[in-house]
């Protein structure tokens, strides 16, 4: 007798991770879930910003080594860094070699813990755009349009600006919003969709 060879069929997925495992790996457990973690927050941020000019998956394969570069993403510890420590990190093989960009981190480390201290978290202040709630932007998707920016992502990245973040572009942000769960865009037909729909979401 010839056994049986059941396979179980792969979920459907968001189409801009098809076909590769670190997407994969991102995009099932990762993108679009709510953080309300602070050092998630930081971590998020320094990869967005780390992010400029360079593909998604490039930083995501990137992750540990930034991971060991930054303290664990810890703000506190990354705002205390001195030159000489952004001269070790430029020299840690496999590091992405922008001078600018790891000055940068060091000083929304401490911009982000000048947020957190006068809103009580940076969770708090992040999450009080949209009260709370994930938005859920269903007309663009039923148009078939994908959104790299929008009023929200302007909005959000005037007032990160204007308190004194470096490489929060609207763009960036927008893409950083859709990372913690402010904004879920996973496609309607994708498993993470209707997983990540609760009653703090809002269909705008």
């Amino acid at each position: 007798m010839t056994a049986c060879n059941h396979t179980t069929p792969s979920p459907t997925r968001c189409p801009w991770c098809a076909g590769n495992e670190a997407y994969y790996a991102y995009h099932d457990t990762e993108w679009g879930t709510p953080v309300h973690d602070d050092r998630l927050h930081f971590e998020m941020l320094v990869l967005e910003s780390m992010s400029c000019g360079l593909s998604w998956l490039l930083v995501l394969k990137k992750r540990e080594i930034m991971r060991a570069c930054f303290d664990n993403f810890e703000p506190a510890k990354v705002a205390a860094y001195t030159a000489a420590r952004v001269e070790r990190i430029m020299a840690t093989p496999g590091m992405i070699k922008s001078q600018r960009k790891i000055e940068a981190v060091i000083h929304n480390a401490r911009v982000f813990l000048d947020i957190a201290s006068e809103w009580g978290s940076f969770d708090r202040y992040m999450w009080s755009f949209t009260q709370g709630k994930t938005f859920v932007y269903r007309s663009h998707r039923d148009e078939g349009l994908v959104e790299t920016r929008n009023d929200l992502s302007d909005r959000m990245a005037r007032d990160l600006k204007k308190r004194g973040f470096k490489y929060m572009g609207s763009v960036i942000l927008y893409s950083h919003l859709q990372g913690i769960g402010v904004i879920n865009d996973h496609h309607p037909s994708c498993f993470r969709y209707r997983q990540l729909l609760g009653p703090d979401t809002v269909v705008v």
